[in-house]
């Protein structure tokens, strides 16, 4: 049985980014996000769930 070779490193999909959500909003509610000229506000909640809105 021949053993197949290992996959180059770009054909191995790339890592996600992870980012915890308390240090992207340091006042402790709400951070601003923007993307292709829009801003968003992102929000954390009591119960510690996140709102997204534009």
């Amino acid at each position: 049985m021949q053993k197949l070779p290992d996959p180059s490193p770009a054909a191995q999909p790339a890592q996600e980014a992870v980012h915890d959500a308390r240090a992207l909003v340091p006042n402790g509610s709400t951070a601003n996000i923007v993307l292709d000229g829009q801003t968003y506000t992102l929000r954390i909640t009591r119960a510690g769930k996140l709102i997204l809105t534009k």
